[in-house]
């Protein structure tokens, strides 16, 4: 190409693509972003945001917004139906290692305030991808509206069914390049359906009154289901249920289910089915007797979605000129709210990476980036993996799930906050704009992505950030 610096193709506009988007905004580095919706329907209840991200939006100018979006969450509560309150999970320690809260943000406020970081003219909606053309000197892609694209780098940020990872790993797999385990398919063992209820008078709800709001998450006696209700800032109550399955299944199990049965378990016929399953679960707090179906009819339709909770990290995050970024390299249980945060986290250490390559790269300058991309994400990632997955276990029925309940019940808090104080210690900034300043009594590691740009823009300006 001929810009001394790479131009970034990004297909997909979720959250990971569009803080990739708005970083390299900052770091004046080309872009586009192309997503194969007309509009991205921002589905879901809400996010959990704390350090891991907070720095980062403050770099990117934009913390009041944030905070003005947000309701700072203190606790987290877990109470088992029929027993009541079970334990609490105190994030006050996080405030004093970090200076900073864990807020819950209503996903579409969220999503609506990063759209806003990417001008309008660097989006393309309607372009779903159809092919991908990788040469030496250039990555080509062609839409299913024949219009083609070419840069320096594609980044697949498409989510967990990722067309672009998609069409990676079929050249890889003729060229007997393909692991076995990044050939099968994505597994889940539960399914959710989410949504956020219209603003509300919280009356009902004195715990909701307040400047913090804590978080309610109910294990049901004797149905293989978990709830969660929350409050966001804009007086909406987000919630989500989950149904624990018997065994685990795939996205192809369960359209060959569909194919033989006639019966889709997706769609909106099927979010409503199971609103109509769990209507009667009772909420663990108000001044009088609700359930989730009082929630289920203050919230619009529209806006409720039954989803699959796939788990797994693929091995193969990039080959040459092309590399993924969150949801479809690695898929993680919510329980750890990690999914978003580790989405964004990828955007981070690939801006900083992007911004320190040489003029002019060559294909192997970007290939050698992408290496070093997943050598420092895959560690981090792979931890919140697993983290999730334990913390998903404590929801399960059974033997397993009796076992890790009661240790979780039982958790010292001493060891908690040991365990608070070593997941908060990677909060990654963008080595190209002013550092945030440390704010609480544990600094962050360093992050080596963050470094080589901070190193390179020194170099470049003479400045030091």
């Amino acid at each position: 190409m001929s810009s001394e610096k790479p131009t970034v193709l990004i297909v997909g506009a979720g959250l990971g693509g569009l803080m990739l988007g708005a970083l390299l905004e900052k770091a004046n580095v080309p872009y586009a972003i192309f997503e194969r919706t007309s509009v991205v329907k921002p589905l879901g209840s809400a996010l959990m945001i704390g350090a891991a991200v907070i720095p980062i939006i403050e770099q990117l100018g934009i913390i009041d917004e944030f905070l003005a979006l947000g309701k700072a969450t203190p606790e987290v509560t877990v109470s088992k139906q029929g027993q009541g309150e079970l334990y609490t999970v105190s994030t006050r320690a996080q405030v004093e290692y970090t200076g900073y809260y864990n807020y819950i943000v209503a996903r579409p406020f969220f999503y609506d305030m990063m759209l806003r970081q990417v001008p309008k003219d660097k989006i393309h909606f309607n372009k779903r991808v159809l092919t991908i053309k990788q040469e030496a000197e250039k990555v080509t892609i062609q839409t299913a509206d024949n219009c083609t694209y070419e840069g320096d780098i594609l980044v697949g940020a498409d989510g967990a069914y990722s067309a672009v990872r998609q069409r990676m790993y079929e050249i890889l797999k003729q060229e007997g390049k393909l692991p076995k385990s990044d050939q099968e398919q994505l597994p889940f063992k539960s399914t959710c359906l989410v949504g956020q209820t219209q603003p509300m008078d919280f009356a009902d709800f004195p715990e909701f009154n307040k400047d913090q709001v804590a978080f309610y998450n109910t294990m049901s006696e004797n149905k293989p289901y978990t709830w969660v209700i929350f409050a966001t800032a804009q007086n909406t109550i987000a919630w989500m249920v989950i149904h624990h399955l018997d065994k685990e299944s795939s996205k192809e199990a369960e359209e060959q289910r569909f194919r033989e049965n006639e019966n889709s378990q997706w769609g909106s016929h099927a979010a409503q089915a199971m609103c109509d399953e769990t209507r009667d679960f009772p909420l663990p707090i108000g001044t009088k007797k609700m359930t989730m179906g009082d929630l289920y009819d203050l919230t619009n339709p529209e806006m409720i979605s039954k989803v699959m909770l796939e788990e797994k990290v693929f091995q193969t995050w990039y080959s040459g000129r092309i590399g993924l970024l969150g949801d479809a390299c690695h898929k993680l249980n919510p329980s750890g709210a990690q999914g978003a945060v580790s989405a964004m986290h990828d955007a981070i250490a690939l801006a900083n990476l992007v911004y320190a390559l040489p003029p002019k790269p060559s294909a192997s300058d970007i290939e050698k980036m992408f290496a070093e991309y997943q050598a420092e994400r895959l560690v981090h990632v792979t931890e919140s993996f697993n983290n999730s997955k334990a913390l998903s276990k404590v929801m399960e029925r059974g033997l397993v799930g009796t076992i890790a309940l009661f240790i979780r019940t039982h958790f010292p808090s001493w060891l908690m906050k040991i365990m608070i104080r070593r997941n908060i210690l990677h909060r990654p900034q963008a080595g190209f704009v002013e550092a945030i300043p440390n704010k609480g009594s544990v600094p962050a590691t360093v992050s080596p992505s963050t470094e080589k740009a901070r190193a390179a823009y020194k170099e470049r300006s003479g400045v030091s950030v």
